[in-house]
């Protein structure tokens, strides 16, 4: 049976920073904005990505209660990189213990990327739990995806794809997200230079797709080595696994979040090199329900269009 243990509270510059203990991990949470106000977690991607401090500016903190989650294995929650007890199923259930701890009946629920896939599996799995739900470039973990972004992408930054394949001694393409998948069993050497080769090859997509200079590219590439290696070792160790979901079983779980009457709202950008828009046009022809909206924008909140679409989805879904 899982062992929780009270969280430990510190409070700076109007943040409350939180740990939960869990076997084996501590997972490390903020708490932000009007105590009384609604209430909403952040999802963020990778898998293995850390929360992302920016995304805070998506929300209007004098009206709203936001908790940003380091899921197992990331960020500030330790142990660093583990795999150890870490998959989705658990995922959810620190949720659930969070929102517990916290003593919130219902909560809002926004994920971007991996997060998205993430905000749906935890709905669909505790719909009673959930207010509603906001997307932002779903992720809907086929291997159709992870083909799409070790092979098909390629054409897109040729140079980090050859790096990659080199880091990965990988001789063919189709090989590709396999022999990245074994990152988590390499040799330290090999699996730095690997997660390194990784960061390079996403970052030159997502750039390509995203040239407009209010894109950073310091946000982009920031990141320590072992903070790196930790985080692809993770984002390896769900990608092999199909993220424990599959399109399927993912889409059945937004059936079963709609169908206990929790909303759900999507935004995803037209020019995402990453989860590409047709993700959002399946969920919305298998849920009607699902109400989406594409902007003229790549995969990355930093994205002003994609921003100010996220903030007034947020707003409509948790203000109105």
């Amino acid at each position: 049976m899982t062992r929780t243990r009270a969280a430990l509270r510190i409070r700076s510059h109007g943040t409350t920073h939180r740990r939960l203990c869990r076997d084996g991990h501590t997972i490390a949470y903020t708490v932000h904005g009007d105590p009384a106000g609604a209430p909403v977690v952040v999802l963020h991607g990778g898998p293995g990505s850390g929360s992302q401090p920016g995304a805070l500016r998506l929300f209007d903190l004098a009206r709203m209660r936001v908790m940003m989650v380091d899921q197992r294995g990331t960020g500030a929650s330790t142990p660093r990189g583990s795999l150890r007890h870490n998959d989705t199923q658990r995922l959810i259930g620190d949720l659930e213990a969070i929102r517990a701890e916290l003593g919130i009946a219902r909560w809002g629920v926004v994920g971007g990327s991996w997060g998205a896939a993430l905000a749906l599996a935890y709905a669909g799995t505790h719909p009673a739990a959930v207010s509603a739900v906001v997307l932002r470039g779903l992720f809907l973990t086929s291997k159709r995806e992870v083909r799409r972004l070790f092979v098909t992408s390629r054409a897109r930054a040729p140079r980090a794809w050859r790096a990659l394949m080199h880091a990965t001694e990988c001789e063919r393409a189709s090989s590709l997200s396999a022999a990245c998948m074994r990152m988590p069993a390499m040799q330290r050497m090999q699996a730095d230079a690997v997660a390194s080769a990784w960061r390079a090859y996403e970052n030159a997509i997502l750039m390509q797709a995203s040239p407009r200079p209010s894109v950073s590219r310091k946000t982009i590439a920031s990141g320590r080595d072992d903070a790196i290696t930790a985080k692809y070792r993770i984002q390896a160790h769900y990608l092999m696994h199909g993220c424990w979901l599959g399109e399927r079983r993912l889409i059945a779980l937004a059936k079963r979040a709609i169908a206990a009457g929790v909303a759900i709202r999507a935004v995803h950008g037209l020019r995402d090199p990453v989860c590409p828009p047709q993700n959002l046009h399946r969920l919305m022809h298998a849920v009607p329900a699902v109400h989406g909206h594409f902007v003229d924008a790549g995969h990355l909140a930093s994205d002003p269009r994609l921003a100010r679409a996220l903030i007034a989805t947020i707003r409509d879904a948790f203000l109105s």
